[in-house]
C-alpha cells in the first residue's frame, strides 16, 4: 500500500519523533523514504537586502543537516532514502513534492499550537487539506 513515504522535516526537536514514526512505517512496509526540508523564503521579506544571502545560506545548511540526519537514521534501519531541500512556502512545496513524486503517504509533525483553534499547525493543516495522498500527523506529545 505504501511504497514511497514523504517525511517533511525542519530539524526541530520534535522532528526526531516524527522521523521515528516515518522510518518505522517505511521499514515495516519496505518503502522508500523521501526526506524533504523547505527553506521558508517568506522570512526574507523583512530582511535588509545585504543580509538575505547569509540568512539563506544558514537556513539551507540547517535544512541539509535536517535531511541528512533523518536519512542517516533511516539507513540505520535499512530504509532506502532520497533527500531534497527546497525553497519557498513550506506547505506549497510539500504538496507540490507529493504531487510530482510517486509519494503514497506523507508523515509530518504538527506543533499543536493553539489547539483550541487549530487541530494541527498551519503548515500541517494546509498539507492535510491539499495533499494528493493521505497524511499522518504526529503531535508534539507523542
Amino acid at each position: 500500500m505504501y511504497e514511497t513515504i514523504l517525511l517533511p522535516t525542519d530539524g526541530s526537536d520534535h522532528a526526531a519523533t516524527v522521523a521515528a514514526h516515518a522510518i518505522d512505517v517505511a521499514a515495516t512496509r519496505d518503502a522508500t523514504l523521501h526526506v524533504l526540508s523547505v527553506v521558508d523564503d517568506r522570512a526574507f521579506l523583512v530582511l535588509d537586502d545585504n543580509r538575505v544571502k547569509q540568512v539563506r545560506d544558514d537556513l539551507e545548511a540547517t535544512a541539509r543537516e535536517a535531511v541528512d540526519e533523518a536519512a542517516t537514521r533511516a539507513a540505520d534501519r535499512g530504509v532506502e532514502t532520497t533527500t531534497a531541500v527546497d525553497t519557498g512556502n513550506p506547505a506549497e512545496c510539500i504538496v507540490d513534492y507529493a504531487a510530482s513524486e510517486p509519494v503514497d503517504l506523507i508523515v509530518m509533525g504538527t506543533s499543536g499550537d493553539e489547539y483550541e483553534r487549530n487541530v494541527v499547525g498551519s503548515v500541517s493543516q494546509r498539507v492535510v487539506r491539499e495533499a494528493p495522498v493521505p497524511v499522518t500527523t504526529v503531535g508534539p506529545d507523542v
